[in-house]
């Protein structure tokens, strides 16, 4: 094996391993139940039109609004630290949501 291969094997290797790796050398993320949950009256939930429950939403109101659409099915949505119905959202940095919650940053999961 020549040492250009040789080199770029080990660095391929070392790329994989930090990859792995990274992630458990981050501060863990917070859980729903170590951050507020979002009220409604915030001015970010305001802005991006935040509910705490999808099924009481107006569709006629908010037109981006799909039925069916909710919280819990968002990408941004951070299920794995889920707690008690509410998650941290990447659209509200320190904040949870209500799963059933819904606003205009919903993207839906893929």
């Amino acid at each position: 094996m020549n040492t250009v291969s040789s080199s770029r094997r080990r660095f391929l290797l070392g790329l994989a391993a930090a990859a792995t790796l990274t992630p458990m050398l981050r501060p863990g993320q917070a859980a729903a139940a170590d951050v507020p949950h979002l009220a409604e009256s915030d001015a970010s939930a305001k802005a991006l039109g935040y509910v705490e429950n999808a099924a009481k939403l107006d569709a006629a109101k908010e037109a981006t609004f799909k039925k069916g659409s909710h919280c819990a099915g968002c990408a941004l949505y951070q299920a794995a630290q889920a707690t008690g119905g509410y998650a941290p959202c990447a659209a509200f940095p320190g904040k949870a949501v209500n799963a059933n919650g819904w606003c205009r940053a919903y993207a839906a999961k893929a």
